[in-house]
């Protein structure tokens, strides 16, 4: 399978890099900046350089793509964006036009919540993943749009994954499993157009 993983230097991302490249996939890795990619990936890897606000470049990385994974973040601003919305629906359109269907997207559980129930600060970042899931929802693909608790810096541990919840399955989720989940559940139709709740037990 090829897959491209945007968001692929991130925390999670990382992961989902790996995860694919342990289960013998093509990977290619959509970055900014090719020096986040630590050096024993970047030759297991197809380094593609680009922005995903730049629908061009988002197309280019998506061609000849099986499937597609999601991992945008903020590094840690909290700032008021728009950007991982707006990537999101380049990507989208790009698959619609190439005809990629699965698509795992990394979002939050704080998308569970009512929205006064959300933590003051992350509103501004919640308000961008409410964007990015009407955008996946509302999109013809095999999307499957995973609603992660907080994101540690774990080791791989069980993991608990519910199919449209109502709430969160646990209080935190392993960056590795969570990677890995993205990349898994590429191939399981079981998932597709799905929110999925996933939690370390």
């Amino acid at each position: 399978m090829k897959i491209v993983i945007f968001g692929s230097t991130g925390m999670t991302g990382l992961c989902a890099v790996e995860a694919a490249i342990k289960k013998g996939y093509q990977v290619r890795a959509f970055v900014r900046d090719e020096a986040r990619m630590p050096a024993e990936l970047k030759d297991k890897v197809e380094l593609f350089v680009g922005n995903v606000l730049e629908p061009d470049s988002v197309a280019d990385a998506i061609d000849g793509m099986d499937g597609v994974v999601v991992a945008l973040g903020t590094r840690n601003s909290l700032e008021p964006t728009s950007d991982m919305s707006e990537g999101t629906k380049n990507i989208i359109e790009s698959m619609r036009a190439k005809n990629v269907k699965p698509l795992s997207v990394c979002l939050s559980a704080f998308l569970f919540y009512e929205p006064e129930k959300v933590p003051p600060r992350f509103v501004d970042l919640n308000e961008d993943h409410k964007r990015m899931y009407e955008a996946v929802k509302d999109s013809p693909l095999n999307w499957i749009a995973v609603f992660p608790p907080h994101i540690a810096d774990e080791p791989s541990r069980e993991v608990t994954v519910t199919i449209n919840p109502t709430s969160s399955p646990g209080r935190s989720i392993s960056k590795r499993d969570l990677g890995t989940f993205l990349v898994e559940s590429l191939s399981e139709p079981k998932y597709f157009k799905s929110v999925i709740g996933i939690a370390n037990k």
